[in-house]
């Protein structure tokens, strides 16, 4: 038995802190590809060019199409070859830094990562997710090495729409349970090792900080504020949370999200509300009592976050695509092994449905 942690090499969060972008990167080299959308482009894409180039860098945009693909990949590595780039920005949500990160890791070059939301916990980890052009997922690139540089404005991301803030606590809750599972099981994680005592530690404060100030930051983020609430909580969804779950491990929850892909209803969902459902049906799988669903529960109820599969878009369940969801997240290749090694497919699915019933039951329809 190994133990293995990884972690970026430098996290920096606080209102304003785009514009320190030039000093905290300057040394990671001369030229730098920002890969955004156009809508990011145009809401900070002078602050990024006015930090870097006072700092003598040159800068140059490239625009992200919206699927985090290999053919995106591909065409980005070209444009920064040709160009003669030497680092590597992603900023935006979770596919656009996946693919700045991808870029990175096949290039050899420094990787700066900007969320502009905290809709989920890629920013901070050595995993890039690529999906093919129908948004299902394909690949995870396990890179050699994390971000260079991971920095968090909070002003932006309280100024980000309220869902995708809902959404990231939604992937941070199910940090815990996971990385709890894997150490149980002995799982290997995407750090390449077994759960540490450390990842276990931030995997929990994780969860302590969802469950004491979620509710406050997310009412912050509606009302455009930056308070001591909202730092403390996106500092767990995106530090706290990625590197519980790299270094923690991943279980049922987040193979459930993936086999949503099989549910066409249910494309319209973002990550983190699919993982939320997914961590209830985890909490099923392993026969959790009252006292632990509860505060689940209520959490849920109080983000807004899916607890039934009517609020995934579900409304008349259709039990054998279902059962597709449930196949999928049992194939050889997902992390519902590291919850328990001989769970089915059918197992799986009647977690589904009970985890339906609790959450109907629990909203009271």
């Amino acid at each position: 038995m190994s133990y293995a942690m990884k972690a970026p090499a430098r996290y920096s969060q606080g209102p304003g802190e785009l514009d320190q972008l030039g000093r905290a990167a300057k040394k990671l080299g001369e030229k730098f590809l920002v890969i955004c959308s156009t809508n990011n482009q145009a809401r900070f894409g002078r602050r990024v060019e006015t930090s870097l180039t006072e700092q003598g860098k040159e800068v140059l945009f490239t625009p992200f199409h919206g699927e985090a693909t290999k053919a995106e990949v591909f065409e980005k590595m070209d444009l920064c070859k040709e160009n003669g780039c030497d680092v590597v920005v992603g900023m935006g949500g979770g596919k656009a830094l996946d693919t700045a990160k991808a870029v990175a890791e096949n290039l050899g070059l420094p990787c700066v990562i900007l969320p502009t939301v905290a809709s989920n916990d890629a920013p901070c980890s050595g995993v890039a997710v690529l999906y093919n052009e129908a948004g299902v997922v394909v690949k995870a690139v396990l890179m050699r090495r994390n971000p260079d540089l991971v920095l968090v404005d909070t002003d932006i991301i309280a100024n980000a729409p309220v869902r995708l803030f809902a959404a990231g606590l939604g992937d941070a809750l199910s940090t815990w349970f996971e990385a709890r599972a894997c150490k149980k099981s002995g799982a290997r994680t995407m750090a390449r090792g077994n759960v540490s005592n450390t990842g276990l530690m931030m995997a929990r404060l994780c969860y302590d900080i969802l469950m004491e100030k979620g509710r406050a930051a997310l009412e912050a983020v509606k009302a455009h504020q930056v308070t001591p609430e909202l730092e403390d909580v996106v500092e767990a969804s995106i530090y706290l949370s990625g590197l519980g779950f790299e270094n923690g491990g991943l279980a049922a929850a987040h193979a459930v999200n993936d086999g949503f892909a099989q549910a066409p209803q249910a494309h319209g969902m973002y990550h983190g509300e699919k993982v939320a459902f997914g961590t209830l049906v985890q909490l099923v799988l392993e026969g959790s009592v009252a006292e632990e669903l509860g505060p689940v529960l209520a959490f849920l109820r109080d983000t807004g976050l899916p607890m039934t599969l009517a609020q995934l878009g579900m409304d008349q369940p259709d039990r054998d695509i279902l059962k597709k969801v449930a196949e999928a997240a049992c194939v050889p290749t997902q992390s519902t092994k590291n919850l328990r090694a001989d769970i089915t497919a059918d197992q799986v699915l009647e977690a589904i449905l009970e985890a339906d019933r609790i959450g109907r039951d629990y909203l009271g329809r």
